[in-house]
């Protein structure tokens, strides 16, 4: 077991299975979902339930608390938003799964650098559904094939509970756009798509393994919720 393994060997054995709702937002702009984690963040308590929001965004350059901007090399017609995750930058677009897990840690009593690591188990479960060897890399959270990125994550943690989340490339269309960046803060950074792997371009085909994957590495019984949230309803 390396370094990076071994930091990230956990107790598999969370307590006991929470509910959690999932509710899947099918496309959406960045912002409003953005200010909708916030506010269902801001309001919660120590019943609400656990929430996974997934999603697919328009197209977005996201610039994390830490986020440099001149990693923004060539952004074009895609806007830029500065934002509260950690981090530095990233792109959201079409052909990417975007979960928000919405998670009381103090609850779960999990910390946040096994929150982080059962985050990037849960991704490389899922690839190994399609005989894909994936691993994470010392230092730069995330998830990688043979170098290349193929899913980041950003988060922010308040009073306990998570918001912001993963991004997975599943489709070629996904993957472009990050060549008008440093991703991450790295120069030349490659990253990939899970068809360019060989695996489905589908994000209807990858979310509910992804989804069940996380629910094994965080005890949560999953119940998908009809509609969006509230607060981004409104």
């Amino acid at each position: 077991m390396d370094a990076i393994a071994a930091a990230c060997a956990a107790d598999a054995s969370l307590r006991s299975i929470r509910d959690a709702l999932v509710r899947d937002l099918g496309r959406q702009p960045y912002e409003p979902v953005w200010r909708a984690m916030q506010g269902f963040t801001d309001a919660r308590n120590d019943d609400t339930p656990d929430e996974l929001w997934v999603v697919e965004h328009d197209p977005v350059f996201t610039l994390g608390q830490a986020g440099k901007p001149e990693h923004v090399l060539m952004p074009g017609e895609i806007p830029v938003l500065h934002v509260d995750r950690g981090g530095q930058v990233t792109y959201h677009g079409p052909g990417q799964i975007v979960v928000y897990p919405l998670l009381d840690l103090k609850r779960l009593k999990v910390g946040v650098r096994d929150y982080v690591c059962r985050i990037e188990q849960a991704i490389i479960d899922t690839l190994a559904e399609w005989n894909i060897d994936a691993m994470r890399r010392e230092g730069a959270p995330g998830v990688y094939v043979g170098g290349a990125k193929i899913a980041a994550l950003g988060i922010r943690v308040r009073r306990g509970c998570t918001f912001h989340g993963l991004a997975f490339n599943i489709a070629p269309e996904s993957t472009a756009p990050f060549l008008r960046i440093n991703p991450c803060g790295y120069e030349g950074l490659q990253v990939v798509a899970l068809q360019d792997l060989g695996g489905p371009s589908s994000l209807e085909a990858v979310k509910p393994v992804l989804l069940e994957a996380l629910a094994r590495q965080f005890r949560l019984a999953l119940r998908h919720a009809g509609g969006l949230p509230a607060s981004l309803a409104a």
